[in-house]
């Protein structure tokens, strides 16, 4: 049995800036509206605020809900459908209804899986659903579900209820009837696309993840926010000295008083620009310090101190920071609030002094002290994450994940020799590339940035472009050695330039004749195709899905040239269009979706092995362990065990290095 829910709340937390954990922990929330609907039944509706005690935290308030809704919420062979299901999870567990992850499906989580936008508007327009979910609701949530200005007019309250509006509440309602309907359209428009059940198992490990959170250490993350603001503000107040302008933030006004300043017309100010804006205007020490002085401002990293802030909760630990199918193209995990998938690099020597310097200096000592203060507060970002009192935290990171799965994709028998060994892929890379011997490619050497560069850049198809947006111009090659390394990275990798052309050549024949193409030499990749997807079946069982494709072909010059199209969001516009891939970007897909799978299976070992997992960033794993003497058995076992291939990858060799920390950091 199907049981498809959508709940309506109150809270006077931001959802948006704080997480749905927090907005369900404050003491004010409570649940609005619950409708629902049994299989194919019509939508049902429990109006807990019109019907309900107003205190709806007491026991008694519960007594207006639906018993038989209550008794299929309990019941552990209903299935309990919802879009953000954790939304529901937590709410019902916030009012006494305690239901296991285990019996929740999510079809936000569905809607990724199958290559569609996660957004239960986004994804009802993409497949034109009968209820869509009606666009009046943006409104009435915040009319009925957040709180509202005292006014004269409104008496001065602080909510809106009901009897204030009857008709805005009619249309809540069915506001609300219409989610219901969404969904369950959703899930049954793509119940033959099955979510495998190793997958049901990493989307339940994943709520308890984002239960267990994150321990903010609120103290560096609020004298951080202090420290920025007091140094901002000297610096608008120097850059205001130096340019005489009103809004030295301006990118107008800035234009045109450099322009006035060197007779230059500056075109963007932007960060790739900068390093040769210093150059051309070398001769103008004001405006050097003026361009300093923007980008120490403009820095986001910072921001993240106050985006803790506003997550933590009540036990200071921070929740629902991931998003499960975020990237839907490949299955990895998106960051949420803090954003732990996109956070700056620490180089600075003496972590620990430069965190209590925060904590307790003024502002004018740091400058004094590291002179840069923005750069600083950037790099101690990961530190504000750390491990609670007896604890500490063990961090295992898989080692060049997609350079060994590619290698083990394509059977390059020279590379996976390099990582059955040593693993010095850089170095070996270089001697096939320019006939050395390995120990001639030394670290910091000319050969081995040269042979870096192409590995990070050309596995996927890539050529001067790919080397170039991995920063090969500003590392001196000009577009001749860029196209000699493209060359040489490929003729030192045949299977693997072959293996781009055969997964082209395989999508190509699934889409043009609706036909299932097996690809043992490839550890079982295939790719399908039907009325509405191509399929890339993963050696996991999990497949990757395209909606829509299409053979398109154009003339460049006089070569016909074949694409493969496909419905999905362009990731420049961030908009839902037809997008172009090609074999290059197929392997793309496939590595990083098989790293992903890898991930996935390494904290499955993990949990069961009885690992607390707080946090997994990209191919990292954070657990954390009781400091009481065996903190380093427990870290070389977390390794042990990520170095565990599963089954359908035995001949993968897999290799994962970390330590210990009371605080995150890269080590």
């Amino acid at each position: 049995m199907d049981l498809y829910i959508d709940i309506e709340t109150y809270s006077s937390v931001d959802i948006k800036a704080s997480g749905a954990y927090k907005y369900v922990e404050s003491s004010d929330f409570e649940i609005l509206l619950v409708g629902y609907a049994i299989d194919n039944q019509p939508v049902r509706t429990i109006d807990l605020l019109s019907d309900a005690p107003r205190d709806l935290s007491q026991p008694e308030a519960l007594t207006v809900l639906d018993p038989e809704f209550v008794e299929l919420l309990y019941a552990p062979t209903v299935r309990k459908h919802a879009h953000n299901a954790v939304f529901e999870r937590i709410c019902f567990r916030r009012i006494g209804l305690d239901i296991s992850a285990e019996q929740w499906y999510c079809t936000s989580v569905k809607a990724g899986y199958c290559g569609l936008p996660l957004s239960l508007d986004a994804v009802s327009k993409v497949l034109d659903l009968t209820d869509k979910k009606l666009a009046s609701g943006k409104l009435l949530i915040k009319y009925f579900s957040c709180p509202c200005k005292p006014t004269a007019a409104n008496g001065f309250r602080t909510r809106n209820y009901p009897e204030h509006a009857p008709d805005k509440w009619a249309k809540y309602t069915e506001y609300n009837v219409y989610d219901v309907l969404a969904e369950r359209e959703i899930d049954q428009r793509l119940k033959r696309y099955e979510i495998t059940a190793t997958e049901r198992q990493n989307y339940i490990l994943d709520q308890r993840i984002n239960d267990n959170g994150v321990l903010i250490d609120k103290e560096l993350a609020t004298s951080a926010v202090r420290v920025s603001e007091e140094h901002t503000e000297r610096l608008i107040k120097r850059a205001c000295e130096l340019t005489g302008l009103s809004n030295p933030n301006s990118v107008t006004q800035l234009k045109a008083w450099i322009k006035k300043r060197t007779g230059e017309d500056i075109g963007s100010l932007s960060k790739d620009t900068v390093g040769d804006l210093n150059k051309r205007l070398a001769d103008y020490p004001d405006v050097l310090e003026m361009l300093a002085i923007r980008a120490e401002v403009s820095k986001t990293s910072v921001k993240k101190y106050s985006a803790m802030l506003d997550c933590a909760m009540a036990d200071d630990r921070a929740r629902g920071l991931f998003q499960f199918y975020g990237a839907n193209r490949t299955g990895r995990w998106a960051g949420r609030l803090i954003q732990l998938q996109n956070l700056s690099k620490n180089h600075t020597d003496k972590l620990d002094d430069v965190r209590n310097d925060i904590k307790t200096c003024q502002t004018e000592d740091l400058e004094l002290y590291y002179g840069d203060v923005s750069d600083i507060l950037s790099q101690l970002v990961r530190t504000a994450l750390i491990a609670p009192q007896g604890y500490t935290l063990s961090v295992a990171d898989f080692s060049a994940i997609e350079a060994r799965v590619i290698s083990w994709l394509a059977t390059e028998g020279w590379r996976l020799e390099v990582f059955h060994g040593d693993g010095k892929i850089y170095e070996a890379t270089g001697s096939r590339m320019f006939g050395v011997p390995v120990s001639a490619i030394t670290k910091g050497s000319e050969l081995r940035n040269k042979s870096k560069i192409s590995e990070l850049a050309l596995g996927y198809g890539g050529s001067v472009g790919a080397l170039e947006r991995m920063g090969g111009a500003k590392m001196g090659l000009s577009p001749d050695e860029m196209r000699s390394l493209t060359q040489r990275w490929r003729d030192a990798n045949p299977c693997i330039v072959r293996m781009w052309a055969d997964f082209e050549n395989a999508a190509f024949w699934a889409v043009s004749h609706n036909e299932r193409v097996d690809m043992p030499e490839y550890r079982g990749v295939s790719f399908d195709c039907d009325e509405e997807y191509m399929m890339i079946g993963l050696p996991s069982g999990r497949k990757l899905f395209y909606r829509h494709p299409s053979i398109s072909a154009k003339f460049v010059g006089i070569k016909q040239v074949r694409s493969l199209l496909y419905e999905g969001v362009n990731q420049e516009t961030k908009q839902w269009q037809q997008v172009d891939t090609y074999g290059g970007k197929l392997t793309e897909n496939i590595v990083q979706a098989i790293a992903r799978d890898l991930l996935a299976y390494a904290m499955q070992t993990l949990d069961k092995a009885g690992y607390k997992i707080t946090m997994h960033i990209h191919d990292e794993v954070i657990a954390e362990v009781p400091k009481d003497g065996k903190e380093q058995q427990y870290y070389e076992r977390m390794a042990k065990l990520m170095a565990v291939a599963p089954d359908w990858a035995k001949d993968l060799p897999l290799r994962a290095d970390g330590y210990l920390t009371d605080f995150y950091m890269k080590d």
